[in-house]
């Protein structure tokens, strides 16, 4: 089928955030997964009071995962023990396994370059066919470090330059520079618009990802356009929900209010749609992965994990596409940039009697296409926000950012 991604092969999806709590998962503390990381790479650990974020260097300023507490708290984000443990192998001894295509570190929130597929595919060379055994990441968003260029208490910035060649063989010089900084009360009180309480415990970060066109060619849509996309792994539960909130509207005018299609139609009892929001489950039994068109999307989308009592929440910087957003799609397109600005995927077995890949789920956001000008700058934002409480304390939070209340999502599917 050749609209398959490398995700219906793979059991993952492609997709940077916002989302879990892993309270209710048994993904282990913070202080563990941070302990057991320093064993293999080197950890920027920046700090919030006591609310804390991982990022490594070597896997592209990655946010590796996130707490509240850094000292006893939970821990965020999907880490894959096994690959991080057995490190960058040779290339003979990558042959045949799932790190000839990729290295699969985990995290929740990466730095990652679209399109993946399609005539100006990154991830397919020049002639070769939309498959899987031909399917490659950059390695400058896969095995390559970036640089730590500044580093304070909150806030850490890495940078990088590379070149890369798309299936129709355009060549990119670009430049990437990549800030992950921590978000406190007041900040996240304002991304929000709304107070949150003492009661609440809470972690926020913001990653300011940018792109420069470091070569002498202009960037145009006739060669093939990149995009800044942002990517996340998450704990799973049975009582995680997605949710997404959507602009209302007749498809006619508007769009699909969800492609729903990317694995086959999404049943119901995973899925549900209303009239300008959506529920999607994030529980690690099923493959499947949703997406919001731009002109649907509102910028915002996150999860609520009943459990642990904790809301999620993760927004971008709506900013205007003239040139559309990248398809990903395997195949030779006909709309190369009508591609979607938020995904979400929920991960399960690839086959019968396969195990799932983590199991995780993800969220994701992407940047318009960037048509730049040598010199010029593609900016993409993404803040993150983990909030832990009371429901009675989460429902309004709830209700101003996704417009409806915590039961409605709990009830949501």
């Amino acid at each position: 089928m050749k609209k398959m991604r490398i995700a219906v092969l793979l059991g993952m999806a492609w997709t940077s955030q916002c989302l879990f709590s892993g309270l209710a998962s048994g993904s282990g503390a913070f202080a563990e997964d941070v302990a057991f990381m320093e064993e293999h790479t080197p950890i920027v650990l920046l700090k919030d009071g006591d609310a804390a974020v991982a990022v490594a260097p070597d896997y592209q300023g990655r946010v590796m995962t996130s707490t509240y507490d850094g000292k006893a708290g939970p821990s965020f984000g999907w880490i894959n023990r096994p690959v991080i443990e057995k490190g960058i192998l040779s290339d003979e001894e990558k042959k045949g396994r799932l790190e000839e295509h990729i290295y699969i570190f985990g995290g929740e929130e990466r730095f990652w370059l679209g399109p993946e597929g399609g005539q100006y595919a990154l991830f397919f060379k020049p002639g070769s066919k939309f498959e899987f055994s031909d399917w490659r990441t950059p390695p400058v968003i896969d095995t390559e470090a970036f640089e730590l260029v500044e580093q304070t208490e909150t806030s850490a910035t890495f940078k990088c330059g590379t070149e890369l060649i798309n299936y129709s063989g355009a060549e990119f010089k670009v430049g990437i520079e990549r800030t992950v900084k921590t978000l406190g009360k007041p900040e996240a009180s304002e991304l929000l618009g709304v107070e949150l309480g003492e009661g609440l415990r809470m972690v926020g970060y913001e990653t300011d990802n940018r792109i420069t066109n470091t070569g002498s060619n202009t960037w145009g849509p006739e060669t093939g356009l990149l995009s800044i996309w942002i990517l996340g792994m998450y704990n799973p539960s049975p009582e995680t929900t997605v949710v997404i909130p959507f602009n209302a509207g007749p498809d006619a005018d508007l769009g699909p209010k969800v492609n729903d299609t990317y694995f086959g139609k999404v049943p119901p009892e995973y899925l549900k749609v209303e009239d300008d929001i959506l529920f999607f489950k994030g529980d690690g039994t099923y493959r499947s992965k949703i997406g919001i068109s731009p002109q649907r999307s509102k910028g915002i989308a996150g999860s609520y994990d009943a459990a642990g009592q904790v809301l999620n929440i993760v927004t971008y910087n709506v900013q205007e596409a003239p040139n559309g957003f990248v398809n990903s799609m395997w195949e030779l397109q006909k709309e190369p940039y009508a591609g979607d600005v938020i995904n979400s995927y929920n991960d399960g077995s690839p086959a019968p009697g396969e195990p799932p890949l983590g199991p995780f789920y993800e969220l994701e956001t992407s940047s318009p296409a960037a048509a730049l000008q040598p010199g010029d700058t593609m900016q993409h934002i993404q803040r993150t926000v983990h909030l832990q409480g009371d429901e009675a304390l989460l429902d309004p939070i709830a209700r101003n950012v996704f417009g409806v209340g915590i039961e409605a999502i709990k009830m949501g599917i």
